[in-house]
């Protein structure tokens, strides 16, 4: 018989900003690469531990991965890290980070070697956004396939730290391609491979983009945000776009994350946790864990000394 989980929970990814910095021009609307994201008055404000306390409430919370925010890539991007290491991080707020460098420096080493010196940074995300349509397009296609990039990366793989990608399903070759490509290398996809297309062509894009890339044993995904591709927010809608990531990647390499505050325009955080504990409840009591925490642990190694 089905059981809710209830165990403790992992939020695989989330941000934080202090606004007063000025380091985060997008969430201000000066980054027209991010005009998709609409209207953002709603995180017009800061979002700091105590905010993100708040929105976790009286869930299970075990802990969190806090994944760079897009700081201003003219300021060090190790700086974002320092800074995060400055505040209170009460409860296991940002435990691990996923931290922003440009994988092209000539000097990426060096770069990876201050980030994990700064903090316990494991990993880091790489935006891969391309769309035939220019209206939905954050970056060049292809940018996997750099040869400058793929040196990164490789660098990356040599450090023992992952990569997580924010990309959507005409990206899924070139996810699959790197991970035959560098097998040692951990390929985490963000928010459930951002399927914006929600026509019939653009959702079997998606899924076959999730079972290429999940044929790939060193690929992983966060269902994070998954509300946002449930238009409807029914929990028959949640539970298709969850089980739609689950399905392809199996409960060994999906996990579960929120994208608060962003996520918080779909769906508030205890309803997400909710959401996706009565889509995966037909899963085994072991399996339901993996998702919600043991997986998130693993891969992010939360166990690890820094």
């Amino acid at each position: 018989m089905a059981q809710t989980y209830a165990g403790p929970v992992i939020d695989a990814h989330h941000h934080l900003w202090d606004l007063s910095l000025g380091r985060h021009p997008w969430i201000e609307g000066k980054d027209p690469a991010m005009a998709s994201l609409g209207n953002l008055d709603f995180l017009r404000h800061d979002y700091l531990p105590a905010d993100y306390l708040r929105d976790v409430g009286e869930t299970n919370f075990a802990g969190s991965v806090h994944v760079q925010a897009a700081w201003d890539r003219a300021d060090d991007p190790v700086a974002e890290t320092r800074w995060l290491m400055s505040i209170a991080r009460p409860r296991g707020v940002a435990t691990r980070l996923v931290g922003f460098v440009a994988l092209e420096a000539p000097d990426v080493e060096a770069r990876l070697a201050a980030h994990r010196a700064a903090g316990p940074v494991v990993g880091v995300r790489e935006t891969i956004r391309w769309h035939p349509d220019p209206a939905k397009r954050w970056t060049e296609a292809g940018i996997l396939d750099r040869a400058d990039k793929r040196r990164g990366i490789a660098a990356l793989a040599r450090a023992d730290m992952l990569l997580d990608v924010l990309m959507n399903p005409y990206q899924s070759d070139d996810v699959a391609r790197l991970a035959r490509d560098m097998p040692g290398l951990q390929i985490v996809v963000n928010h459930c491979a951002t399927p914006v297309d929600r026509d019939e062509a653009g959702l079997a894009r998606w899924r076959a983009g999730l079972a290429l890339m999940a044929s790939c044993p060193n690929v992983a995904i966060k269902v994070s945000n998954f509300a946002a591709y449930a238009p409807d927010r029914s929990p028959e809608g949640l539970r298709a776009a969850v089980l739609t990531c689950v399905d392809a990647f199996g409960p060994a390499r999906s996990m579960f994350g929120t994208d608060y505050p962003v996520g918080r325009r779909a769906l508030g955080f205890r309803e997400n946790v909710v959401g996706f504990a009565q889509a995966i409840a037909d899963f085994s009591a072991d399996e339901q864990r993996a998702m919600f925490h043991d997986n998130a642990r693993r891969i992010y190694r939360f166990d690890a000394a820094r």
